[in-house]
């Protein structure tokens, strides 16, 4: 046999090639068959030592030699790497190569199992490229093949170790090395992202582009499954722009073409990451992330409210327009049909003066132009409905609102800048006629009390939607040009006598 071995001799260890007549022949002959860790005692008579000559002043002449060795070591110089792989994932989706840059942990031994170096006891991955010498040869080659996850053994000789001189501290010089490895994380430097989409509703709309913003939740974990940060832990999505450097690299990319509701995973090197430093407590550097987001929903500054039509009157006018009081029915939800609310839980209408601000401006443009009877799907922006703050427990903030409507009832509204319009001649002795007690001034109550039954005997109308009472306090107040709780007939007048900056009369 040739082989190399380690002997254990007065707390040393003695190195020599076995078969080559490096030693003598008894103990040539008495080495070949052990195993690592093997014990023997053995006997050697003087003609298979040094026989009638002896050795110096250490061994007589005719000497039988008794040896307790303890085999530490063997290799072969043919020898070459040795790797059992004793656990490989049920998924591999990609392989160590050369070039590739991977982070592992390992535990370092000798052959006889003693342990020289751990990454373990650091707390700390070993991270380095593979296959372009940053690594021992035998290292170089036993990581190639790896996929993340899988576990191996890798067994090298010392001449793909470190040699005839060892690491000069705690690895001796001719000593063969086992890792055993366990592959966290590999990315190559010219990766790009991997997109994998999981699930894509069958309607898209449109997708996500640059500058829109977007809603989602998201699970992040390392490759090897370790999780780093989580929305769903924080009950809150995830807001912000895409597209324009408020998110890694990655991600910013990862986030694009997306459908409202879709499922992807995004793989992110970590050159488009975090990168060497990592995030300095979750996130290790040089990691490879992995995020799972679902997409809840997105709009772009610059939308509008999308308007759907889904039944319309054959008959459908008149149209509804601005200072018209409508009456409709709602239901509202968010885009992944999260129910928010409805007028039919409450089992009556809500009623609007169009343009008086009193809806979220998106449902004020979306019911413009409906008529009795209409069905409208209304998708509204959040900067049209309640912006960046939301509602709190019922509207998240940025979030874009669906309302299906039908429009009840409508009545028309007087013409802008009006409270009150006569529906037939104003008399002429209009001031006469509202001063009952004939004292020359209209005090609130004669006012008011004409008012009312103009509009009750339909000579007049009062805008629609609003108190009648603070309506007609208004205008009593426009008359009342001194403010003493009176009008006079000089203070007396009609609109038409006005400029347009008073509404009055």
């Amino acid at each position: 046999i040739t082989g190399s071995a380690e002997l254990y001799d007065r707390g040393s260890t003695y190195n020599v090639f076995v078969g080559k007549k490096q030693l003598i022949e008894g103990m040539d002959k008495a080495l070949p068959g052990m195993c690592v860790n093997e014990r023997r005692l053995v006997k050697i008579p003087p003609h298979l030592a040094y026989g009638k000559e002896g050795y110096g002043d250490v061994i007589p002449p005719d000497a039988v030699l008794h040896f307790d060795v303890l085999l530490l070591d063997i290799w072969n110089p043919e020898d070459k790497v040795q790797v059992k792989t004793y656990h490989r994932p049920e998924r591999c989706g990609r392989e160590v190569r050369v070039s590739d840059f991977v982070r592992y942990h390992y535990n370092g031994t000798l052959l006889d199992g003693t342990l020289f170096d751990s990454s373990h006891t650091r707390l700390r991955t070993y991270d380095t490229y593979v296959g372009i010498g940053w690594l021992i040869a035998g290292m170089d080659q036993g990581l190639l093949g790896m996929c993340v996850g899988e576990k191996r053994i890798i067994t090298m000789p010392p001449f793909l170790g470190y040699g005839e001189n060892g690491d000069g501290s705690d690895i001796p010089g001719q000593a063969s090395l086992v890792f055993d490895v366990v592959l966290l994380d590999l990315h190559n430097p010219k990766d790009g992202i991997a997109v994998e989409k999981q699930q894509v509703p069958e309607k898209c709309p449109r997708r996500s582009k640059a500058g829109d913003y977007m809603r989602y939740h998201y699970n992040g974990t390392l490759l090897d499954g370790t999780p780093f940060d989580s929305s769903y832990s924080r009950n809150s999505t995830y807001n912000t722009y895409i597209g324009m450097g408020y998110l890694i690299a990655g991600m910013d990319e990862g986030l694009l073409g997306v459908c409202i509701g879709e499922r992807r995973r995004v793989t992110i090197p970590p050159h488009l990451a975090y990168g060497e430093e990592g995030t300095g407590t979750t996130v290790p550097g040089s990691a490879v992330l992995v995020f799972d987001v679902h997409v809840v929903d997105f709009h772009n500054p610059s939308d509008t409210v999308q308007v759907a039509i889904s039944f319309k009157p054959e008959v459908c006018e008149p149209l509804a327009k601005k200072g018209d009081f409508v009456k409709y029915h709602y239901n509202a939800s968010l885009l992944d049909g999260t129910f928010i609310d409805s007028t039919h839980r409450y089992g009556k209408t809500y009623n609007v003066v169009l343009g008086a601000g009193q809806v979220v401006l998106g449902m004020e443009m979306g019911l413009q132009d409906m008529c009795v009877g209409e069905k409208r799907r209304l998708v509204v922006p959040p900067h049209l409905a309640y912006g960046e703050r939301g509602i709190d427990g019922e509207v998240p903030g940025s979030a874009v609102l669906v309302f299906d409507v039908e429009l009840v009832d409508m009545e028309e509204g007087l013409p802008e800048g009006y409270m009150f319009v006569w529906n037939d001649d104003v008399s002429p002795d209009l001031f006469v006629e509202m001063d009952k007690n004939k004292d020359s001034q209209v005090e609130p109550s004669e006012f008011s009390d004409y008012i009312l039954r103009q509009v009750n005997e339909g000579k007049g109308r009062l805008a629609p939607g609003f108190d009648r009472h603070k309506i007609i306090e208004n205008m009593f107040g426009n008359q009342d040009r001194n403010g003493d709780g009176k009008i006079t007939e000089d203070e007396f007048r009609l609109k038409a006598d006005e400029s347009v900056d008073h509404d009055e009369l």
